[in-house]
């Protein structure tokens, strides 16, 4: 449970220093002078580098294990997000806003850490819920970052105070956990191939987890990077007011996306793993309707309440998905959960592109966006699953050559 609380806790703060931009873009747009297409690219930016930084951290969890792949993430990251402080005009602002996403590839990490640490009967609450609680550090950015702002009334000095947050709990990380129920991940006898992140590639299990993927946390960046601005000028609201309603957007992680993983677990008691997929499925597909919905919704109340069922879908989707993920390849977990992290963040990079369009209103591009979750549905109908396999570091060493071989 120190693995659990740690885990959930870094990513917080991870999630509240990669979006701490978002709900402070009114304030960065007019004293940096940014146009809209420039605003995109910052958004996209933010979450791109995050693809490849998510599939090496799959690759390096399987390698030193979770806890220094942590502490260094951590670290690390948090350089840039004191940094960006430091920009002063559109370049060096991008240049830091792309920075800054590597600490996006810490829900892998968090995910890694808890699949190993709970036992496959409740492995899907645990990840759902450790990445909720993380994920809410999207929903607490949007008004605990203006009311910094009112604090120091500087952005600059708001984002350096997360850096240095960041910091201190990577230092925490690596003195307070460790990798395994068992020990170290240096210390355990392990079965090692070094084809197992191939393995992950060529199963096409993973891409489909990876395209729905795209299709739920894919779209929670996208909401989480233009909400704020989105209020603001389609129903002028203030920067604390749009900051606050975006917020409860992100807020549901609080619960939706741990009860997507508590009602996999459910399914899976059930009906196996195909109940988890059917699941996964279902809720993307109501995603999709509820996104088209609230591009057409021209009244604020509807469009809260619109944009809240959206999320609901969103973050259970994001639940359902990595209560599936532990399951497809458990001597590839890393590789497997970069991957699907990975596809996230491509999806919300593809959405960006609608954002910037110039001949795209931003409720036009909500329209396109749910259309194309609609469709994608099928895929989690399409997955397939031989016996539920188990957890690899439950085994004794004999046992575990004996599924190798």
């Amino acid at each position: 449970m120190r693995a659990f609380h740690m885990s959930w806790f870094a990513f917080f703060l991870c999630f509240f220093g990669w979006f701490g931009i978002a709900p402070l873009m009114p304030v960065i747009r007019s004293e940096l002078h940014l146009t809209k297409e420039q605003i995109g690219n910052s958004a996209i930016a933010a979450v791109a580098v995050t693809i490849l930084v998510r599939i090496l951290m799959g690759w390096l969890c399987d390698r030193i294990g979770p806890r220094r792949a942590y502490a260094g993430l951590l670290i690390l990251g948090s350089l840039p997000v004191m940094a960006v402080g430091l920009a002063h005009d559109y370049q060096t602002f991008l240049f830091f806003r792309l920075a800054i996403g590597a600490i996006g590839a810490s829900f892998v990490i968090t995910q890694f850490h808890t699949s190993v640490m709970f036992a496959p009967e409740i492995v899907g609450t645990a990840n759902a819920t450790v990445a909720g609680w993380g994920n809410l550090g999207g929903g607490v950015t949007q008004f605990a970052m203006p009311l910094l702002f009112t604090l120091f009334m500087s952005w600059r000095l708001a984002m350096l105070t997360t850096g240095i947050a960041l910091l201190l709990t990577g230092i925490v990380y690596y003195l307070l956990t460790q990798d395994t129920p068992d020990g170290d991940w240096r210390t355990l006898d392990r079965v090692k191939t070094k084809s197992a992140f191939l393995e992950a590639c060529r199963d096409p299990r993973v891409w489909a987890l990876a395209l729905l993927y795209g299709m739920s946390f894919g779209i929670e960046l996208t909401v989480d990077n233009f909400a704020a601005l989105y209020y603001t000028d389609n129903f002028h609201l203030s920067l604390k007011m749009a900051g606050l309603v975006a917020s409860l957007f992100g807020m549901m992680n609080l619960f939706a996306r741990a009860l997507g993983g508590i009602v996999s677990d459910r399914c899976n008691r059930r009906w196996g793993l195909r109940g988890r997929a059917t699941l996964l499925g279902f809720t993307i597909a109501a995603e999709g309707v509820a996104m088209m919905v609230f591009s057409k919704m021209r009244a604020l109340p509807l469009a809260i309440a619109a944009m809240m069922l959206m999320g609901l879908f969103v973050k259970i989707s994001n639940g359902a998905n990595y209560s599936i993920v532990p399951f497809i390849n458990r001597r590839a977990l890393g590789g497997v959960a970069g991957i699907v992290g990975a596809g996230g963040n491509a999806g919300a990079v593809l959405a960006g592109f609608l954002f910037k369009t110039a001949s795209l209103t931003w409720s036009q591009a909500f329209l396109i966006l749910g259309i194309v979750i609609l469709a994608s549905a099928p895929a989690a109908f399409l997955l397939r699953f031989e016996e539920q396999p188990a957890m690899s570091h439950q085994l004794p060493a004999e046992a575990l050559a004996t599924a190798a071989d």
